[in-house]
């Protein structure tokens, strides 16, 4: 089952989940590393029934221990409220959802790791995915004296036939079956579903595909209304309501799925270099995501946006690409957190079949004052002032159709 021989380990501490994946790798690792292993189990929001019985499992695999850690408020104000500050959305659409989820696991792994004493931590992370980067490069950082073991790019089992004749020929029991037609990933933020129809970007993705958010054609026929409060670019209240960051998305979560809203479908460019499809329901994260926007158009001049624009693209691809713990993410955040001061203020956010708008916003900080824009006279703006201006910012226009004139063309 090992393509070359390996050296051995005293302990290692794989990133658990429950599924055939994870279950095989428990017997596998000790069988070719001679090690005793350690499932560690984050709590990142995820279905309940995923961390049901979740210890159990893990032992009936062959794991000496499962260490689960509740990351969910952790998760919620460091990572995804951090990065929803620089208006981070990766090639335009995806909320970032799996991609936040990877650094705070590969932490929270890493210090089970040290805490147990293990020499290496392991991955049920593909060869061809984006995971394993950002679980290894995030060890690299924290814990290089880390080795890092991923069985995918080890072992010479390719199917689910294989894993699952793998576990039975050790009596390790699994619920899992031959026929798996999607590959999900959730946490409190979102949810991903790859496979099935949606290895064919021509299929349309079928109501199966849907898992969290209501169809918008089935979704009520009355618009639902609400308050947020937004402090130094943090959504902090709920119609008025201080709440948790895991609360505040937990409740817009609810409201959201219940109007359908959330849905994308998309083809996106992994890392690695291939493109792959997928389908994400991040209810709560579009409806934080419109209000920070909408203050923000209230409060940023227009030079300040162009910067912020900018800094959500890097930032996006930092999160995707598993840079976060570098020293560009600690400069880029700290650009986030200047830019935060003046994002403050309220909105009023309508859902209705599938459609989040904000409907509603002021700010203390608003640079958009009445007087100003109106045709009225005011003591800060002349009219003729324009003229002047419009002809310097017109000049190079006009030098170069004049140099045009000049030489006949």
């Amino acid at each position: 089952m090992l393509k070359h021989e390996k050296k051995q380990y005293k302990k290692v501490v794989l990133a658990y989940s429950g599924g055939l994946d994870t279950s095989t790798i428990v017997p596998w690792l000790k069988e070719n590393y001679g090690c005793e292993v350690v499932c560690f189990v984050a709590d990142v929001g995820q279905e309940r029934d995923d961390l049901d019985g979740i210890e159990q499992k893990a032992i009936q695999s062959g794991a000496t221990k499962c260490v689960v850690k509740d990351l969910r408020e952790e998760f919620v104000k460091d990572y995804v409220f951090e990065t929803f500050k620089t208006g981070a959305i990766y090639e335009g659409e995806y909320l970032l959802g799996t991609a936040i989820a990877r650094p705070i696991i590969a932490k929270a792994m890493v210090e089970c790791a040290l805490a147990e004493g293990a020499d290496a931590v392991a991955h049920g992370a593909t060869g061809k995915g984006n995971d394993q980067v950002r679980f290894e490069s995030a060890v690299a950082a924290l814990a290089p004296q880390l080795d890092v073991i991923a069985p995918w790019r080890e072992w010479t089992m390719q199917s689910r036939e294989e894993l699952l004749a793998y576990l039975n020929e050790r009596h390790i029991p699994c619920k899992a079956t031959l026929k798996k037609i999607y590959s999900r990933d959730a946490n409190v933020l979102h949810i991903s579903t790859e496979g099935g129809e949606l290895e064919d970007t021509w299929n349309a993705a079928s109501e199966n595909v849907w898992v969290w958010t209501t169809d918008p054609q089935k979704a009520p026929d009355t618009p639902e209304t609400f308050e947020l409060t937004v402090k130094n670019g943090l959504v902090t209240e709920f119609n008025g309501q201080a709440m948790t960051p895991f609360e505040i998305i937990s409740k817009l979560n609810d409201l959201g799925a219940k109007h359908g809203v959330g849905r994308i479908d998309i083809t996106e460019n992994r890392l690695v270099g291939m493109k792959s499809r997928g389908c994400y329901e991040t209810p709560g994260g579009t409806i934080i995501y419109k209000a920070l926007r909408a203050v923000e158009q209230l409060v940023l001049d227009k030079n300040t946006r162009i910067f912020r624009d900018h800094l959500a693209v890097e930032f996006a691809q930092l999160v995707y690409d598993g840079r976060w713990f570098t020293r560009l993410r600690e400069i880029l955040m700290a650009s986030a957190d200047e830019l935060a001061k003046d994002v403050n203020g309220k909105v009023v956010v309508k859902l209705y079949k599938g459609n989040c708008e904000v409907i509603q916003k002021s700010s203390p900080n608003s640079l958009f004052n009445f007087d100003f824009v109106t045709f009225g006279a005011d003591e800060v703006y002349d009219q003729h002032d324009a003229e002047g201006f419009i002809r310097l910012y017109s000049l190079p226009y006009r030098i170069r159709a004049l140099n045009a004139q000049k030489n006949g063309k």
